[in-house]
């Protein structure tokens, strides 16, 4: 037989940190910001889980239990210089990676090695650390939310009174303004910090469970003492900066937490799909767009071409968050009693993801929001072609006003616009039904209002002032008590 021609390169022997036959997480490698990176990084993770240990010997010490300073202050001094190597050659030994940062954190604090890890199962540092990360995580999220609210907020009131075709059914409908409709977006967005600032503070510990949650190994440490059992949990809680503690568990929290959290990051992606969304579509219109550089290029063949790449990442993006949110809901549905380990494969790649792709969508709606472009001849124009239509019920009512019979100014008033829309869809002639109806004998003594009625500022009802009413009384209240955190900048890397 003929041999087959190879379509797929050998695999490298081993992989190594910057290989590029190697796959990358565009998540990470193409898109992501260094600081959400780093929450989910070995580094943070492994540092974390050492604070786990340290924090849980510092309460057995002052519960009584036979632990030196000098123990302790080994422990600390070697917080973050994880040795990797060590313990990455010690779990493919064991297959237990817990087990094998506990070997590599004894070597190096060989007089507290034997009291490393003392009375926990992996869960301790594992779960804990899990929920440590969730916190951080919903903290940096927040905090980019507050910038994207601080900058569609200046864009809101920098065009609170520029009149705009409104769309429902993305058919013409009543006007607004280009204002209010960034208010709608804002809304969305003080809703998703509310629940992203709720989790963070609410967020539970795990605190020190044992191998099926009732304690038992902490118990025998403390010889039966359940007030020093209890007091340990919150000793270690308080220092890692959690307020409450599930009050029950199996070995691990209930993945229903993994859930809740996810479900407010998927929130957050519905956000900013309809955003961009929206101004995909108003890039179509030419209305507003988002940044392009003076170098960018739209496409490989037009030239001419301005394509709306940032919000058709965030869409995309936004698309593969809203279904990451599936996967704790099925993780949670799935343990069974005090625990699986079908769990924790999954969480490594649908939590970390989560938060990442949470964390690109910000930073290029941040980016994107900082810079819209609006053009108001475009808006203005499109807006005069349709307000024809939208003019006919106030021209109505201003002729009846004056004497005329109201059914048979409305008929005539049918008739005009569907011989109008007819003569524009067939014939892509331009919107005449106001000289139709300045024609009409039976509108005469209105002929002369037409112009001032055909101001886009009397139909935009309210809109300026709740858009004014809504950044004051919801939104600067808001931006006042997360000052701290304003000052970001949006940066688009590729």
């Amino acid at each position: 037989m003929p041999s087959r021609k190879k379509t797929v390169p050998a695999a490298p022997p081993q992989k190594k940190a910057g290989d590029r036959r190697s796959y990358e997480n565009p998540l990470t490698g193409r898109y992501g910001s260094p600081e959400m990176s780093y929450v989910f990084s070995p580094q943070f993770k492994f540092s974390t889980w050492r604070r786990l240990w340290v924090a849980l010997a510092e309460g057995e010490k002052v519960l009584g239990l036979p632990i030196t300073e000098a123990q302790l202050h080994e422990m600390r001094a070697h917080l973050d210089e994880i040795n990797f190597e060590a313990a990455e050659a010690k779990e493919r030994e064991i297959r237990h990676d817990v087990m094998s940062h506990v070997y590599a954190y004894g070597l190096q604090c060989p007089s507290a090695k034997g009291i490393i890890h003392l009375g926990a199962t992996s869960a301790y540092v594992t779960d804990n650390t899990d929920l440590i990360q969730m916190k951080s995580g919903l903290e940096l999220a927040a905090k980019k939310v507050v910038n994207v609210i601080a900058a569609l907020a200046n864009f809101a009131e920098d065009h609170g009174d520029l009149p705009t075709l409104a769309f429902t059914h993305f058919q013409a409908a009543q006007p607004t303004t280009v204002g209010k409709r960034a208010c709608l977006w804002i809304q969305d967005l003080l809703m998703d910090l509310e629940i992203f600032e709720r989790l963070r503070d609410e967020l539970p510990f795990l605190g020190v469970k044992g191998t099926t949650g009732t304690q038992a190994s902490f118990l025998e440490l403390f010889d039966g003492n359940y007030q020093k059992v209890q007091r340990l949990e919150h000793i270690v809680a308080e220092r890692m900066g959690f307020k409450r503690v599930l009050p029950v568990s199996g070995q691990t929290y209930t993945r229903k937490v993994d859930y809740q959290v996810l479900q407010s990051l998927s929130g957050l992606a519905q956000s900013a799909h309809k955003f961009a969304n929206d101004l995909r579509l108003l890039a179509h219109l030419k209305e507003v767009e988002e940044p392009f550089e003076k170098g960018q290029v739209g496409s490989s063949a037009m030239a001419y071409k301005r394509n709306p790449m940032r919000a058709e990442r965030m869409t995309g993006l936004a698309r593969h968050l809203i279904t990451l949110a599936l996967d704790p809901a099925m993780t949670a549905a799935e343990q069974w009693f005090e625990r699986t380990l079908d769990d924790s494969s999954n969480k490594r790649i649908s939590v970390p993801e989560a938060f990442l792709c949470a964390d690109v969508i910000l930073e290029t709606w941040l980016n994107v929001a900082q810079n819209l472009v609006v053009y108001p001849a475009v808006i203005e124009a499109r807006l005069r072609a349709e307000l024809p239509f939208i003019a006919t019920e106030n021209i109505l009512m201003e002729a009846v006003k004056l004497g005329g019979d109201r059914q048979e100014l409305h008929e005539r008033i049918r008739v005009h616009s569907q011989a109008a829309a007819e003569a524009i869809k067939l014939h892509g002639k331009p919107n005449d039904l106001l000289d139709r109806i300045a024609g009409d004998k039976a509108f005469s003594k209105v002929k002369g209002r037409i112009g001032e009625i055909m101001d886009p500022a009397r139909y935009i009802g309210l809109a300026s002032e709740q858009t004014s009413d809504f950044l004051s009384q919801h939104v600067q209240p808001v931006l006042r008590g997360h000052r701290d955190w304003l000052g970001l900048t949006g940066e688009v890397s590729v």
